[in-house]
């Protein structure tokens, strides 16, 4: 008999859990395998998709890109359904976050009705807090008091939480003093909002993700209202008793909306510019280059109207080209005469950079133009080669080798182009834009705290002024940190130094996923697959082809079990 604890039983847990369930009956050979799953969270949805959260958080992806189940692409197929035929709806519809959940635990569900034989499944609905190895087993201990035995351990958590930062206890020392409001970085779902004061400014630090769960939770979740405009755009009706937000960050402006649509043909081999020995320096020119290779490749094969050239000559001239040199310049502006046809990668990862307003109406004047043409491109096919791109992106971030994966630049461009909430959403923050309940600091904003006034006041080089708030919420997710975890079970390896962090992650060797000591040792034993770990993971929404966390967890699957059976399957290369 052997025995494999896979800790963590959201959509990464569920994921794996099913395939190892399908790789197993290749490798069974009379043997029996004991699966244990450890979560405190219903089996599927986990945490961060828990059925009972408010109905107006919504999932970014469309249901009919969200699935826990493999396609022909990916063997041995188990098929089942998307989360959009699952629901019965149409592959666009937004779904809450509890039907998320709803389907999630449904999935779960599904895979341990249908275990082989030769495996058995078991839940426990209690925390691991403790790894130790015991006479060449690897021993979990429980929030419960049991203990678990396996041959090897898969560590499938979620976001780790971690403590308050230095910067925000110093934050929240000042409210205290002068009776304000703070909230740090967190899940928005998890914050207390009731503290939050209506019809007052409330300063919002940070635009991504975090962000539009938080505004849809201070706005909607109060009883405002979307109605539709003369031209079916949105319009807010508001209901009084929301905060004003006046929202900064780094770039000034929201993540752009995912697109609406999906290739109408095939990619070429991606990626093409972008290795495993891409090094730290040849990072940023690397990745740029594969972006503007996908866009154009799309551009060219969908849109010959719009080019001068032909690919194949293009292609040509661009590989022998370095990225953003005279040569490549030339031959851009030459084979692409539509100033808008053209890849701006640096007006789109700064587009306020050297932009200076007179007041803050200016300012959101731009923004709403800003928002609407973000919603139009993203909307209009004719301009897939965006989202062409965005694969790009995905398939640089997955060549790269763990340690560059972790570049800090790498992830807020991923957030920033491929990360941002759905077209209907984009659109509901134009509408409370327009409606003055979000207002736009601009870029690089500071944040300062006024003693003698007891407030923060926020100022930014985009535009002049200061804007004075009594409450400020950090809208983002904590930093990741394996040195500060709260998770008992990760503290106690970082302490005895059986993990490492790296730009605080938890460090991994790539492809097979296995930990690596403090010494650089790696434990044939234990590995770890999630957003916290280095070379990082991508969700469940797979447009188009499989989502890439099925692909991860189908390869992890493959070498656990060769791990733990020896000659049943060959690791995964």
């Amino acid at each position: 008999m052997s025995a494999v604890v896979v800790i963590g039983a959201g959509p990464i847990g569920t994921c794996l859990v099913e395939r190892i369930c399908a790789n197993a009956p290749q490798s069974g050979r009379g043997r029996v395998l004991d699966l244990h799953v450890v979560d405190p969270y219903p089996p599927g949805a986990g945490r961060s998709w828990r059925i009972g959260q408010p109905g107006v958080l919504r999932a970014d992806s469309a249901a009919g890109s969200l699935t826990v189940f493999t396609d022909a692409a990916t063997r041995p197929v188990r098929p089942g359904p998307s989360l959009a035929e699952w629901l019965g709806s149409e592959p666009e519809y937004s779904a809450s976050r509890s039907e998320v959940g709803g389907y999630l635990a449904y999935a779960f569900e599904r895979v341990v009705r249908g275990t082989p034989a030769n495996v058995r499944v078991r839940v426990h609905r209690a925390r691991a807090v403790g790894l130790v190895e015991s006479a060449g087993a690897q021993r979990v201990e429980l929030s419960t008091g049991g203990q678990l035995e396996a041959d090897a351990v898969v560590l499938a958590q979620g976001h780790l939480d971690v403590p308050p930062s230095a910067a925000e206890t110093v934050e929240a020392a000042f409210a205290e003093r002068h009776g304000l409001t703070y909230l740090p970085s967190g899940r928005p779902a998890d914050l207390d909002l009731e503290v939050v004061p209506a019809g007052e400014p409330v300063l919002i630090r940070g635009a991504g993700r975090a962000f539009v769960d938080l505004v849809t939770l201070l706005t909607v979740g109060r009883g405002g209202r979307f109605t539709e405009g003369r031209q079916g755009e949105p319009v807010y009706l508001p209901s009084g008793d929301e905060p004003l937000l006046y929202v900064g960050s780094r770039r000034g402006v929201p993540h752009h909306a995912r697109p609406g649509y999906r290739l109408a043909g095939p990619l070429p081999d991606l990626p093409r510019f972008v290795t495993a020995a891409t090094s730290a320096g040849e990072l940023r020119q690397a990745v740029a280059k594969e972006l503007a290779y996908a866009y154009y490749h799309e551009l060219f094969s969908r849109h010959p109207a719009r080019t001068r050239t032909t690919w194949e000559t293009f292609e040509a001239a661009f590989t022998r080209a370095e990225w953003g040199d005279k040569a490549m310049r030339a031959l851009v502006t030459k084979s692409v005469p539509g100033f808008a046809d053209r890849l701006h990668l640096d007006r789109l990862e700064h587009p306020l950079h050297g932009m200076r307003f007179g007041d803050l109406a200016g300012l959101q004047r731009w923004m709403h133009g800003y928002l609407a043409a973000d919603l139009e491109r993203r909307a209009d096919p004719s301009f897939s080669a965006d989202l062409a791109m965005i694969h790009g992106l995905l398939s640089a971030r997955a060549a790269l080798a763990a340690g560059v994966a972790t570049d800090l630049w790498l992830q807020r461009l991923s957030g920033l182009l491929a990360g941002g909430p759905s077209l209907a959403r984009q659109a509901e923050l134009r509408a409370l834009a327009r409606a003055g309940v979000v207002t736009f600091l601009g870029a690089e904003p500071r944040i300062e705290q006024d003693e003698a006034a007891g407030a923060w006041r926020a100022t930014s080089p985009t535009v002049p002024g200061l804007t004075t708030a009594r409450a400020l919420i950090e809208a983002r997710q904590p930093a990741p940190s394996v040195r500060r975890s709260t998770d008992p079970l990760i503290a106690g390896l970082f302490a005895w130094g059986e993990c490492r962090e790296v730009s605080g992650l938890l460090d991994v060797r790539l492809p097979d996923r296995r930990l690596v000591t403090r010494t650089g040792a790696v434990h044939d034993h234990r590995f770890a697959l999630g957003p916290w770990t280095a070379g990082g993971i991508a969700g469940f929404d797979g447009p188009g082809g499989i989502a890439p966390l099925l692909r991860d967890a189908d390869a992890l699957a493959r070498t656990v079990l060769a791990q733990v059976a020896g000659s049943w399957l060959h690791a995964a290369a």
